[in-house]
């Protein structure tokens, strides 16, 4: 894990530069916006670091995932004077953080003590790792990697928007964009919905001691959306970002440098499949042969 973070911020800062001195330059007035998004950012990166260190639950930018690139989507629109391009983008993203705000809060992920709260459970598993042992070498990971790194993503998500400015008017081809985000909202709500009425029925079933069935006895749920991807709620995670990336594409006709925030995603979601699947694998003896049988991310049409 330390060394595939390491492999993931080196690539970010290899991305950077060279999209500023290979691709297209931007204008100033939206190196204005850039700058101004990548201090919020800062900012919220630091203050995760320390209510991290301090409440010693890591999941403070769990707790942001879905609030903060809708942050960094909203001030560049503001700032950039509300253009209508601009709006559209930064609506269906908005649309976005509201369902996943939902859905984490429901399992627990908020609390009145903001830094309180349910820490993902892969964090544990990380802290067990070779090199990280070490309460020196946690907290280097911690603001390089949990940080620092992941708050950089989720402001690469949200450039896209940045490219907009000065653009004109939103275009068939971008009402067509924001269609398909939102189509990849509904199939995340979906899985997510799945997954949480599979789980809370075994719950009940085991808590009222009544036999255990199917996927219930099997203690992962397989079937739905869930046979066709063995992570659905992820495939269409990565694909809204993509999708979302698309209006810079729609604007400025070139494929350009803020793809490098959909790509990490792509990147960090291997890495957290990996980790989470290896779990699931060494807890559920059949789970091996569901990974044989069902795609890790691209659905199965057939």
């Amino acid at each position: 894990m330390l060394k595939s973070a390491l492999l993931y911020i080196a690539t970010l800062i290899v991305i950077g530069v060279l999209a500023f001195k290979v691709d297209l330059p931007i204008t100033d007035a939206q190196k204005i916006l850039f700058c101004s998004v990548t201090k919020v950012m800062l900012v919220i990166a630091a203050l995760c670091f320390i209510v991290g260190e301090i409440s010693r639950n890591f999941s403070q930018v769990d707790k942001l995932w879905s609030l903060v690139p809708v942050l960094y989507a909203w001030v560049a629109t503001v700032q950039g004077g509300m253009e209508p391009r601009m709006v559209l983008a930064a609506s269906v993203a908005t649309v976005w953080g509201i369902r996943l705000t939902f859905n984490f809060a429901r399992h627990g992920g908020y609390s009145w003590k903001f830094w309180t709260g349910n820490e993902d459970y892969r964090w544990e598993h990380v802290r067990k790792m070779p090199g990280l042992g070490n309460p020196v070498m946690w907290a280097l990971f911690d603001l390089g990697f949990i940080s620092l790194y992941q708050n950089a993503l989720l402001l690469g998500l949200a450039l896209p928007i940045v490219l907009l400015h000065g653009t004109g008017e939103p275009t068939l081809v971008d009402y067509a964009i924001a269609a398909l985000f939102i189509g990849f909202v509904l199939m995340e709500s979906l899985a997510d919905e799945q997954q949480q009425k599979f789980q809370n029925e075994k719950k009940r079933r085991i808590k009222a001691g009544q036999n255990l069935d199917g996927d219930y006895a099997n203690g992962f749920i397989s079937t739905g959306l869930w046979s066709r991807s063995r992570h659905p709620n992820y495939f269409a995670e990565q694909s809204l970002w993509v999708t979302f990336f698309l209006f810079s594409v729609s604007a400025t006709g070139l494929l350009n440098w803020t793809i490098a925030g959909s790509l990490l995603l792509i990147m960090l979601f291997r890495a957290s499949s990996n980790l989470s699947e290896n779990i699931q694998a060494g807890k559920y003896p059949s789970y091996p042969e569901y990974q044989k049988r069902v795609p890790r991310f691209l659905p199965k049409i057939f």
